[in-house]
């Protein structure tokens, strides 16, 4: 039975966000069904109108998720017993807007989205165009980690590192996103928000990650 030395490599890489992610999430409640829904197709149509105006295309802006429910509110009567409390209908629709990472684009569209009657909540990632490139060299980084391992191992017990019998990875998915998070005011600090887009001017921090690959050699 021949004998092998098994090492885990650790693949460490570090990339600078090119490309920004503009989620945005727009909701409506009315308990008019009909109402809800034109009241909701109205405000798609004033956010895509008013990034539009700003230089984005109408077929860049794509929708991520959208849902329509009943909403109650839960309350005791006077008998102390619980009874819904019919609200309305609900409608969200969340939106996504992707381009390549530049400062004065990202103004652009927060001072569209944000200055929009729709007032949409809104969130900033910053993140990779071309994850693929990414996993490629963390893979890389892994199996040089490895080797370089089990050869110090090999040299320092007098042996050699033979042939390679079989790697174990399991390929998961990875968070490539920037830590840096840019946080819009809330509803109440509404007028404020062009203003921060307008002078907005930051660094997004670099993304870091890591993964591990399992390699087993032949000792000779």
């Amino acid at each position: 039975m021949s004998r092998t030395i098994t090492v885990k490599g650790v693949g460490k890489v570090s990339a600078k966000p090119d490309y920004v992610v503009l989620s945005m999430t727009l909701e409506v409640l009315d308990k008019d069904y009909n109402k809800a829904m034109d009241t909701a197709a109205e405000h798609i149509r004033l956010l895509t109108g008013a990034l539009e105006e700003a230089g984005f295309e109408k077929n860049s802006i794509k929708t991520t998720d959208f849902q329509v429910r009943t909403d109650y509110t839960h309350e005791n009567d006077s008998n102390g017993r619980w009874k819904n409390i019919f609200n309305g209908y609900a409608v969200c629709h969340k939106l996504k807007l992707e381009f390549d990472f530049d400062m004065e684009r990202l103004s652009k569209a927060l001072c569209a989205a944000s200055g929009c009657e729709a007032r949409p909540q809104l969130s900033i990632t910053f993140t990779v165009k071309d994850p693929t490139a990414i996993r490629e060299e963390l893979l890389r980084s892994a199996s040089a980690s490895a080797k370089q391992k089990a050869e110090i191992l090999c040299d320092a017990s007098g042996v050699k590192l033979g042939t390679l019998q079989s790697i174990d990875y399991n390929w998961s998915k990875f968070d490539l996103h920037s830590t840096t998070r840019l946080r819009m005011a809330d509803e109440q600090e509404h007028n404020a928000v062009p203003m921060m887009a307008k002078a907005i001017d930051i660094t997004p921090d670099d993304i870091d990650i890591s993964d591990t690959a399992v390699f087993v050699w032949e000792i000779i």
